[in-house]
């Protein structure tokens, strides 16, 4: 496990891996407290785009760990601008023992990857964001035991966090589900590789238009910003053609019985995701949030082989 770019770069046994990680390290926290297994150990955070959850979770995971991190904004290394890419992968790579790097381009990343000698973590490009997947992934593991037979469904843009979802449900045994407005899919791309990732798994992915159908029966709703960075010239036009997927509680209702609400935040609440139902009793999106802190601890133990 050289570097961490996609889901869909492993096995379905090597994520249940991680994930049986995360949960096992986030209760070592709560009960006394994580090894410093990290200990002499430094990653570098490469930041493109602004970011809590990202920053804080990655900062925190390796403190608990006994380890540190540096933090580089987009005016301190200007990736690709100010140094190519390559340069700033090999000078990086003696200074620190891990980098991650939170990038626009996912080309970024890979070339990021190709260059380093130490591991490389995607924390979010425009083609997927795998961090996010595996605390969901956790997050659902927790509320239902595993995800093998549950379904999946996604309501809105066919972004990055949507492209890594539908791979890790797959992967894990979930049925997936997307209704998105035509002409904001997932790339085809990525709809090729999950359909094969659930083949293998024998799960199933819907792609659909109407958000009510998606979500009959699920057990999970899921949605994200209808804007994403770097797309604020469309806002005007996506707020025109996404209020009928606004998950809000008529769509709740409509789900099954215990179904949980999830979102990568930042959200724009009474957006894509009400008040009501953000903060409701179906609401997982604080413990998902969470969660950030400990699959990226699993991550990086595995990365480093720690652990």
């Amino acid at each position: 496990m050289k570097h961490f770019l996609d889901v869909a770069d492993y096995s379905p046994a090597e994520i249940q891996d991680i994930l049986d990680l995360a949960i096992r390290l986030k209760k070592e926290h709560f009960e006394h407290g994580n090894p410093p297994l990290f200990k002499g150990k430094v990653l570098g955070m490469i930041f493109q785009k602004p970011s809590l959850r990202t920053r804080v979770s990655f900062d925190m995971a390796m403190r608990h760990m006994g380890g540190d991190a540096i933090y580089l904004s987009p005016n301190e290394i200007g990736l690709g601008k100010r140094e190519s890419i390559a340069d700033i992968a090999r000078v990086m790579s003696g200074y620190v023992q891990v980098m991650m790097a939170r990038v626009f381009e996912h080309a970024h990343v890979v070339e990021l990857a190709k260059w380093s000698s130490v591991p490389v973590i995607n924390g979010l490009s425009d083609f997927s964001h795998p961090c996010q997947a595996m605390a969901d992934a956790q997050t659902i593991i927790e509320k239902f035991g595993s995800m093998k037979g549950l379904t999946v469904s996604y309501v809105g843009d066919g972004n990055n966090v949507a492209v890594s979802l539908m791979h890790i449900a797959v992967m894990l045994g979930a049925n997936f589900t997307i209704a998105n407005p035509a002409g904001y899919d997932m790339p085809a791309v990525a709809i090729e590789t999950g359909k094969k990732l659930a083949v293998v798994s024998g799960a199933k992915i819907n792609l659909l238009t109407d958000p009510h159908e998606a979500v009959k029966g699920a057990q999970v709703i899921y949605t994200d910003t209808w804007t994403s960075m770097g797309q604020e010239e469309e806002t005007a036009k996506r707020e025109a053609v996404f209020p009928p997927y606004q998950v809000n509680a008529k769509l709740v209702s409509e789900a099954d019985k215990d179904v949980i609400v999830m979102h990568c935040l930042p959200a724009h609440r009474n957006h894509e995701l009400t008040d009501d139902v953000a903060d409701g009793p179906h609401s997982a999106i604080f413990p998902q949030a969470h969660n950030r802190l400990h699959a990226q601890k699993a991550v990086l133990a595995r990365l480093l082989e720690v652990a």
